[in-house]
């Protein structure tokens, strides 16, 4: 998305505890016996690193099974698909009306991550000077979800341009096609993109920070969403016929 385009009694207890005491210890006994220690509690492990260049074509993207998507999965946005080394949207495009044009080309990881997430991609763009009538967007994606009529997260998006009308923009995305709030907005050419240009993302707490190039660009607070998983999208609106002409050549996901 764009501003330009879319601003149990008592006794019972007592019983059942001797008994499970005296059950304990001689567990504990017959481990010493035998020479088995006890073993120590195990915390759930968390899902990441997660890392692709997108070797194969695939539409959608699937990678076996490890992504859900806007269209396959959620119904009212578009999937996101690939051709070997390059992840694009199929977001149709063009001039067309509210809340249709905000169906970004959307997927995101499968699993249970940790909330303490990061997100890294390297940017691929045709063209680094487009005029200010055709918008072409990567995006990194935070705590998100798909599913039928609802996606949700945290979306920061980057104009694949350098002219003085790019951006860089941070949104909250609500459940239903068209519902997000804005809680960010950066606009100049330092803050679009180009080809090569690696762009990240992290939410630790409710901080989420962002970077093009190492270099920290946005930062902004945030208590809604809690949970959820990484993914990546991309966005295009005045021209069809060119998603293929930006998108990510690599994608990486960390969490803690």
């Amino acid at each position: 998305m764009s501003t330009g385009r879319r601003n149990k009694g008592t006794t019972m207890i007592g019983l059942s505890a001797v008994a499970l005491g005296f059950a304990l210890t001689l567990g504990v006994l017959a481990m010493r016996d035998t020479g088995v220690a006890a073993a120590s509690p195990v915390p759930p492990a968390l899902h990441g690193p997660y890392s692709t260049t997108f070797a194969r074509a695939e539409d959608p993207i699937s990678e076996g099974s490890k992504w859900v998507n806007g269209k396959a999965d959620g119904l009212d946005w578009a999937d996101v698909a690939v051709i070997p080394g390059l992840a694009f949207g199929k977001e149709l495009g063009g001039h067309r009306p509210e809340p249709q044009n905000w169906d970004d080309s959307t997927a995101v990881l499968k699993g249970t991550w940790g909330p303490n997430q990061t997100v890294e991609a390297t940017v691929h763009s045709v063209h680094p000077n487009q005029d200010d009538t055709v918008w072409e967007e990567v995006e990194l994606r935070l705590r998100s979800s798909i599913t039928r009529h609802s996606c949700t997260g945290y979306e920061i998006m980057f104009r694949c341009s350098k002219i003085p009308q790019a951006y860089c923009n941070i949104a909250r995305w609500e459940g239903p096609l068209g519902k997000f709030t804005y809680l960010k907005n950066l606009g100049g050419s330092k803050y679009g993109v180009q080809t090569g240009d690696v762009v990240k993302a992290s939410m630790i707490g409710n901080v989420l920070t962002v970077w093009i190039n190492g270099e920290q660009i946005a930062q902004v607070t945030d208590e809604k969403f809690k949970t959820g998983n990484p993914g990546m999208g991309f966005f295009l609106d005045g021209a069809t016929g060119l998603n293929r002409d930006f998108g990510f050549t690599s994608f990486k996901a960390t969490d803690e």
